[in-house]
């Protein structure tokens, strides 16, 4: 294929290793796909190359937890969403003792290792009813890693609470906390956010979470739904925004992106996001951001078979066995796997499997 001076520059800055700018990323944007993912892919071996003694660069990492939503209850209506309930609604819950106690004992039986724990924004729960479930998933289960509360949570806790951020933060770490997930992220400009969520908080907020999240020592993950209302270059504004509080706190382990499901939501798409455009947003990303060096594969919104083909495209994580997932399922997105089939995949693909903790350590 023939390529323009500028591309053959920006080629070489890419295999460089060098930082992109957001005019580079539109550029890039357009590519071909196989020629983006080749780059992505040559980015990947970059970040992991020092990571694993040996052959490293071909080792796919997955994570077995659980995702487990302890109440359905939210005031915040977000457009995207078909899991929110109101406390007017017959099918609405707040997680029992016992009903969580079982789910762990679940997971611990198949050897997981971290819960991800999200929930709505629930007007009435108390700081004590936060803590106490933290302190009794610590003690009961000191082998299970909390990964919880995203960035909207907390600004909804600090509100609810009548507490400085800060101090919420703290106290849910004292009591148990050991990370949290980039949820709520979305896209992290203000005019999109006013469009899909206007009552969720807006992105300097859910940026001031992870600051003060990395400052007292949790790492988190990033996110980015894609494939609604935004531009491509608000896409890039993102990953900016993203790459910019990583190169100030280094708190973020990974990046996780995934396309908007929108059967059973408000918000409609004239059609859904096509899987080369999830392939070319997540190869993006990984040449974009630079100095996160872990990326995930989407299969539970994709499916296995192209979750394997983004290994190709920038990822080097696999996700999660997920034993349980009820929000995107809300959307009508219905992928399932074990752990076995999670290895097989990327065996299938060319890669050595290894399960992983939160902080991408090799547990086997």
């Amino acid at each position: 294929m023939m390529v323009s001076i500028n591309n053959n520059a920006l080629t070489d800055k890419i295999l460089a290793g060098e930082r992109i700018t957001p005019e580079e990323a539109l550029l890039l944007y357009e590519w071909p796909l196989e020629e983006l993912g080749a780059l992505a892919d040559q980015r990947r071996r970059q970040a992991k190359r020092s990571s694993y003694k040996g052959d490293g660069n071909e080792i796919v990492t997955y994570i077995v937890d659980r995702n487990i939503n302890y109440t359905n209850v939210c005031n915040v209506y977000c457009k995207f969403c078909a899991f929110y309930r109101t406390e007017k609604d017959d099918d609405h819950y707040v997680i029992s003792l016992e009903q969580l106690d079982q789910k762990l004992d679940e997971l611990s039986a198949v050897g997981g290792v971290q819960i991800l724990m999200q929930g709505g924004h629930h007007p009435k729960l108390s700081f004590e009813w936060y803590i106490n479930l933290l302190r009794h998933i610590r003690e009961k289960y000191p082998h299970i890693n909390i990964h919880g509360f995203s960035p909207p949570e907390f600004q909804h806790f600090a509100e609810v609470f009548g507490m400085p951020l800060r101090e919420v933060i703290a106290n849910f770490k004292e009591a148990g906390l050991g990370s949290i997930p980039g949820g709520g992220g979305e896209i992290l400009v203000d005019r999109v956010r006013q469009k899909i969520s206007p009552l969720k908080i807006k992105s300097d907020k859910w940026l001031e979470v992870m600051q003060v999240a990395h400052e007292l020592g949790l790492k988190s993950s990033a996110t980015m739904m894609f494939g609604h209302v935004e531009t491509i270059a608000e896409r890039i504004e993102h990953l900016q925004r993203i790459r910019d509080q990583q190169d100030g706190s280094g708190g973020f382990t990974a990046f996780i992106c995934w396309t908007f499901q929108p059967e059973n939501t408000v918000l409609k798409v004239k059609q859904k996001t096509s899987v080369a455009e999830y392939l070319r947003t997540q190869a993006l990303a990984r040449i974009f951001l630079d100095n996160v060096e872990n990326i995930q594969s989407s299969w539970v919104t994709q499916g296995p078979g192209i979750g394997q083909v983004a290994l190709k495209f920038g990822a080097n994580d696999f996700g999660s066995v997920m034993m349980e997932e009820n929000v995107v399922s809300s959307a009508g997105t219905t992928f399932r796997l074990d752990a076995k089939q999670i290895e097989s995949l990327i065996r299938d693909a060319g890669y050595e499997p290894h399960r992983r903790n939160n902080w991408y350590e090799l547990l086997n």
